[in-house]
């Protein structure tokens, strides 16, 4: 058992030693690295943060070949794709986001950025005072406000469902945080890094069980709300810093 203080200290050490460039190449946050147009990082870490579920070597080798379907320049292919443009991604296939998914996401994308001033102007506007999960149930409901296919809806999670949200809190993480590090971009200014969650997922939820910040089982939204109190206490301005550490604990981390 650490104290608050050595529990501090022990992460913030963790923090320091993760959250660096050389991780990147081994995390699907090197997808977006690849662009310098706002909206194609934008785009490309929704994408990403979109499939990053499984084997990291598939996830990032999946990545590339969404990158490559959309000429490697994802956001002039949403906004001007041709329909032959759009059934070359009827190949494509990441454990359950097959196809079909691709091609729903693009459309939705295309409505998002036409009508919702984009992926930022979705979640900037519905923030809440103190996080993020009513603008992720409004991202969903923007993104399928037109025709759509019924099985896609279940890639974009809702929280106010008791989804822990784990890609959308990580790709929030991506856009917002700005710590000069190199790693997260920081694009969007409006929003707090204080109000992000942490993206838990089955590593950074056993480390913080381990460390005795988390005593919920399940990782639902419960759990990641009672992980975010604890990670605001050790720092209340960037909680999410502490994503680095849990998860590279838990993922390279032999201790």
């Amino acid at each position: 058992m650490m104290n608050e203080v050595q529990l501090k200290n022990y992460l913030d050490e963790k923090v320091d030693k993760y959250n660096r460039l050389e991780f990147i190449e081994s995390d699907p946050i090197q997808i977006p690295h690849r662009f310098n147009k706002k909206e194609d990082i934008e785009i490309a870490g929704f994408l990403a943060a979109t499939i990053a579920w499984g084997n990291r070597k598939m996830i990032i080798r999946n990545c590339n070949k969404m990158m490559e379907l959309m000429d490697n320049s994802p956001s002039d292919f949403i906004m001007n794709h041709k329909d032959s443009d759009v059934d070359l991604l009827k190949q494509f296939v990441h454990r359950t986001f097959n196809g079909n998914d691709f091609i729903q996401f693009i459309k939705s994308l295309k409505h998002i950025y036409t009508n919702h001033n984009g992926l930022e102007g979705v979640f900037t506007k519905h923030q809440g005072e103190v996080d993020m999960k009513d603008s992720i149930f409004q991202l969903k409901t923007a993104f399928f406000e037109e025709e759509h296919l019924a099985r896609t809806t279940k890639h974009i999670s809702n929280p106010l469902k008791g989804s822990a949200a784990k890609r959308i809190n990580m790709y929030l993480r991506w856009m917002v945080r700005n710590d000069n590090n190199g790693v997260d971009f920081g694009l969007w200014k409006n929003i707090s890094p204080s109000k992000l969650s942490i993206p838990l997922d089955v590593h950074s939820g056993r480390i913080a069980r381990e460390l005795n910040m988390l005593n919920r089982k399940q990782n639902d939204w419960k759990a990641v709300a009672e992980l975010d109190t604890q990670l605001r206490i050790l720092d209340a301005n960037d909680p999410v810093k502490y994503d680095f550490a849990l998860f590279g604990i838990g993922v390279f981390d032999d201790r």
